[in-house]
């Protein structure tokens, strides 16, 4: 079997399972390749899924940072200087009878001029996904890249009734009267950031399912609060067979890696943050599973080593 077919057959079966109607997905004209990648946790279906990208100034990664030391840093990434795109994932997880949508992305947010981030409900009917058929959705935190998806006219009226959308309770209360004084963001955001939040907690009012520290949302699915990026700020975790990932939200950015104790400019307790992302990737080290992040380059699957102070990002080979 070539590697074509092997990829092919691998995605299929994803499809299979994640979706009732079993119909393979096939990309869109205007995707050159699909923006999905396919794994098994155990008995753990796993769906990486992009939503696109979103350029921000190069000072969002470091605010904190000498600015000629993050500059050295982006050179040495190949990166431009004044600015970088940022990767937006989400994660499709089926265990037993549930599926469950980890984020749900950007949505549409035209004053912000963001065209090529929100991509998430087509991709999702690129891979044969049928929104009808999520049965849970859970959510890092409330920013707008991660719920605005679920605000898009056209998903909504998809979803079924009866969906649970889990949440941390500490990050519904914080965005009653969210507490920017020690962000770091371009102008329009905190504005962007309230009015979603607060659209969001409206609309989905009856479907929150709210939870203190930690929850099993399905079987070797459990989400965990972790604060710091926000107070409610949350992980999700996926045990199987012996298998483990952790789907880490905005608690690892690529930079954390070398510099974990630079400041994110979205992070609204950026010592906080630090500390939950270090705790965070020397646990990851020290059991060495897999890490998917929302902010890492697609399909950001990899996992993480101790070096000195510091960390090394290694991706895993893609299996076609």
């Amino acid at each position: 079997m070539n590697q074509t077919t092997r990829n092919t057959q691998q995605e299929t079966n994803m499809d299979m399972d994640l979706d009732n109607t079993a119909r393979q997905g096939r990309p869109r004209p205007d995707e050159l390749v699909p923006s999905r990648y396919a794994l098994k946790i155990g008995e753990i279906d796993v769906l990486v899924i992009s939503d696109g990208v979103l350029t921000l100034p190069g000072a969002m990664l470091a605010h904190n940072a000498d600015p000629a030391v993050r500059a050295a840093w982006l050179k040495d990434m190949f990166l431009p200087p004044d600015a970088f795109d940022w990767a937006l994932n989400v994660v499709v997880v089926r265990s037993g009878s549930q599926t469950i949508l980890v984020d749900a992305g950007l949505g549409s947010d035209p004053d912000l001029h963001l065209p090529r981030a929100g991509q998430l409900s087509k991709r999702l009917e690129a891979a044969g996904i049928d929104l009808a058929s999520v049965t849970d959705v859970v959510l890092t935190h409330m920013h707008m890249d991660h719920i605005g998806g679920l605000l898009v006219d056209e998903v909504r009226e998809r979803l079924r009734p009866d969906l649970r959308i889990h949440v941390a309770a500490a990050e519904v209360k914080f965005w009653e009267a969210p507490d920017f004084s020690h962000v770091s963001m371009p102008p329009g955001f905190p504005d962007a950031l309230r009015a979603t939040a607060k659209r969001f907690a409206k609309e989905y009012h009856n479907q929150l399912r709210t939870f203190e520290d930690e929850h099993e949302v399905a079987p070797g699915v459990v989400v965990t609060r972790t604060g710091g990026h926000t107070p409610g700020h949350s992980v999700v975790r996926l045990t199987s067979g012996g298998d483990r990932l952790t789907f880490a939200g905005d608690a690892v950015f690529t930079v954390g890696f070398d510099h974990p104790d630079w400041y994110n400019g979205f992070e609204h307790d950026p010592e906080e943050a630090a500390r939950v992302r270090v705790r965070l990737l020397r646990e990851l080290a020290a059991n060495e599973e897999l890490l998917v992040a929302t902010h890492m380059p697609f399909p950001s699957i990899g996992r993480v080593a101790v070096d000195g102070d510091h960390f090394r990002w290694v991706p895993a080979f893609w299996d076609y």
